[in-house]
């Protein structure tokens, strides 16, 4: 007897190929068959409440591989809490954290929060070191969704570098940079000072930690090289800390150097990367940004076939969605960052400094060179929640400042949060993510936090897309526009990131595979979520299993919070998916 069948839906299996109808049994945390399971049972005058001790009807409905989330930044939210309610209410159920070259372990002696990427005040101890351990501490808070974790460069390179300004500081120690006489036109190209650097004994203890970590559960290395300290990392760095990734058989995630004005030489920069490193390659939300040549998405998928037919193993991942989002202190130049948050704020505090700060001429967004303002709004904000969802340009005249000078004071108004203020920005093309979204190498995923409408949680938003992604992809992008088939779509969230991530069981509809699986209604998909109202979970999804067990059913969060009251017990059948 089965535990659960779902039966008289279309099922998608993840590989891509057009639905069929079938029926699906579930016994424990495995499918166990899939097939004409009524029918059969019928024709032998077997009544379905002999086959199953629950029977689903989900016809006129599609049945899906639970769907993978394969770039977030849930590191921490999922330890304040594990609902994932904006990821489950969607049919998400397993993510892929770690990424960016941000991750959460492993950790210096003495932790610096305001370098993890989601942290917040919330009672959670940073009392772990190893990335065994962080990963011990995640399954313990019973996340609602499977999660997978890249090792971040960043982490490692923090720790590595922890006893350069003494005892337990992850940050490097330097100078103040010295006044500039008078605010001064942007000036060439900054190049990495040599403080920022690794020594050969840096390098191997870095080198240590990555095989560390992998022996310990790592999927994956991830670079960020827009961020802190990665956009100091030189070509030699990245391609040993590549190298560890591809003698362990894992893939290398990248956040490239640049995707606007210099986007060819960033993309080639990864290329050369595990060309000369033997690595697997994943480029994060591949798509250009604002000020990018044109073409510019045209010939990186160019640069990208050149390189497959040298044998590099190369695919990406893109956003669903033409917002972008980041942690506004990435907007200020590397020099500002150096000394960690307190040297920072110093900097943001001296007029002359923060004028040497408007001129920065690796911004991480040109709309913020180029004076965009209005097309730049303020997403997240622990010291002025009264201005989300405002622009800058808006936000400058309640201020009675320039933008730029609101940015700098409401960095300053978080003091040790800083790090955490976030905004959004129209920054993508359109026509560049549909060009991604027909290629096969792709993935599709949030770039966001898990996160749920209530509890500690509450008024927490990742991204503009963090709670209609899946929707976007699925009804805008599938249904309404013919970009894609349905059938493409679910392969992009499915059984295309499993393959990359190496998830055997997962990603796939098929007899012994892990049961993870959606139900959603394709004619009512659709995303509801508003730079106004960015937490507002979507139709049309109407069932959600993890591991066998009900997250969402008939449209009702299982124990989590939802549009609907709670419909039971806290139901979080999650795990953490170590490497092998």
């Amino acid at each position: 007897m089965f535990d659960i069948l779902i039966h008289g839906g279309m099922v998608l299996d993840g590989t891509g190929s057009e639905a069929v109808l079938a029926d699906v049994a579930i016994r424990g945390d495995r499918i166990v068959a899939v097939g004409a399971l009524v029918q059969a049972a019928r024709a032998t005058g077997t009544p379905l409440t002999n086959l199953a001790a629950e029977c689903i009807d989900a016809s006129g409905l599609v049945l899906a591989p639970g769907f993978i989330d394969m770039h977030t930044h849930s590191d921490f939210t999922l330890l304040v809490d594990g609902s994932a309610d904006s990821q489950i209410c969607q049919g998400v159920t397993t993510e892929v954290i770690g990424q960016c070259g941000f991750s959460a372990a492993p950790l210096a002696a003495q932790p610096d929060p305001s370098q993890m990427l989601g942290h917040m005040e919330a009672g959670v101890a940073l009392d772990w070191r190893s990335f065994a351990q962080y990963l011990d501490r995640l399954q313990a808070a019973r996340p609602a969704v499977n999660v997978a974790a890249f090792v971040g460069h960043g982490a490692l390179r923090r720790v590595a570098t922890a006893n350069r300004s003494g005892a337990g500081s992850q940050a490097v120690a330097v100078p103040v940079p010295a006044p500039a006489p008078a605010p001064v036109p942007a000036p060439a190209p900054e190049k990495a000072p040599a403080t920022g650097d690794c020594s050969a004994a840096e390098m191997q203890h870095m080198v240590q930690l990555a095989e560390q970590a992998f022996d310990e559960g790592a999927m994956g290395l991830s670079t960020g090289l827009e961020y802190w300290p990665g956009n100091q990392s030189p070509d030699a760095e990245l391609q040993a800390m590549a190298a560890v990734a591809a003698r362990r058989g894992k893939l290398y995630a990248t956040h490239v150097r640049n995707r606007d004005v210099d986007c060819e030489t960033s993309f080639a920069e990864a290329l050369r990367t595990a060309r000369r490193s033997g690595a697997r390659l994943q480029i994060s939300h591949i798509q250009p940004k604002y000020g990018a040549p044109p073409q510019a998405m045209a010939l990186a998928l160019e640069q990208i076939d050149q390189a497959t037919r040298e044998g590099v193993d190369v695919a990406f991942d893109v956003i669903p969605h033409e917002w972008s989002h980041t942690v506004v202190i990435a907007c200020l130049p590397a020099w500002a960052r150096e000394g960690g948050i307190e040297q920072t704020r110093l900097r943001l505090q001296d007029p002359v400094q923060r004028e040497r700060m408007k001129h920065n001429p690796r911004p991480i967004w040109r709309l913020v060179s180029d004076g965009q303002w209005s097309r730049i709004v303020l997403l997240a904000s622990q010291a002025h929640p009264e201005l989300v969802g405002l622009d800058f340009a808006h936000i400058g005249r309640l201020r009675h400042c320039s933008p730029h000078d609101a940015v700098f004071d409401l960095l300053l108004d978080e003091g040790p949060a800083m790090a955490q203020l976030m905004w959004t920005s129209k920054n993508f093309d359109d026509a560049d993510i549909c060009l991604c979204l027909q290629d096969a190498r792709c993935s599709v995923m949030s770039d966001t936090l898990a996160v749920s409408a209530q509890g500690p949680l509450q008024g927490t938003i990742g991204s503009l897309g963090g709670y209609g992604w899946v929707a976007r992809l699925l009804g805008h992008y599938a249904r309404d526009r013919g970009v894609l088939s349905l059938a493409q779509a679910v392969h992009r969230i499915t059984g295309r990131p499993a393959e990359r991530l190496g998830l055997r069981d997962r990603g796939l509809l098929r007899e012994g595979a892990f049961a993870d699986l959606v139900v959603f209604d394709p004619a009512q998909v659709q995303d509801r979520s508003s730079i106004a109202q960015p937490a507002q979970h979507p139709n049309g999804f109407v069932h959600v299993l993890v591991n066998g067990s009900w997250a969402l059913r008939q449209g009702l969060r299982v124990g989590g919070v939802a549009s609907a009251p709670l419909n039971g017990p806290t139901q979080r059948a999650g795990r953490v998916l170590r490497g092998d």
